[in-house]
């Protein structure tokens, strides 16, 4: 599988290893940057990049893209047409049950083709491990998410 990944210094330690995983897993991989640690960095220049590979090729290409929370790399990443990013934060925070099931939820019922991770929260082993869950939970394709994603990709905002 084709992979792109980006980060801005927040995620970089993190980034650094987790290259070597997806390539020792036998994915391609693409590093979007950064290419070094640079504190005064931005993450829109590192995730866009990402988000505009996986929105040319939704069904195949997929994505990793980390900062400090996720967050506004999962904005950013969203507003590329048929771009599907989810934000893991690990499952410290959890209250149910099922927690553990969210990263394949994320899959499973939406099809999610990028993974936003939250490198302030996340450990190693904790990412490693979200990202293999992530990677190998494949799209269920049940009529009702069919459905429910079909009608986000109608969505067009005209200014």
């Amino acid at each position: 599988m084709r992979i792109f990944v980006g980060t801005d210094h927040a995620g970089f330690g993190l980034k650094e290893k987790l290259i070597p995983f997806l390539k020792g897993q036998g994915h391609e991989v693409v590093d979007k940057g950064a290419y070094e640690y640079n504190e005064g960095d931005d993450y829109p220049d590192f995730v866009i990049p990402v988000a505009r590979e996986v929105s040319k090729d939704s069904d195949n290409a997929k994505g990793i893209i980390l900062g400090a929370t996720g967050e506004g790399e999962a904005i950013a990443a969203n507003k590329f047409p048929h771009v599907r990013a989810v934000i893991y934060y690990g499952r410290a925070n959890c209250v149910v049950d099922d927690e553990a099931d969210i990263i394949e939820r994320s899959r499973d019922h939406n099809n999610s083709n990028l993974l936003s991770l939250a490198a302030r929260y996340l450990t190693e082993d904790d990412m490693l491990e979200a990202v293999a869950r992530w990677l190998k939970t494949p799209y269920s394709g049940d009529e009702r998410h069919v459905r429910r994603l079909g009608k986000i990709d109608q969505i067009k905002i005209n200014d």
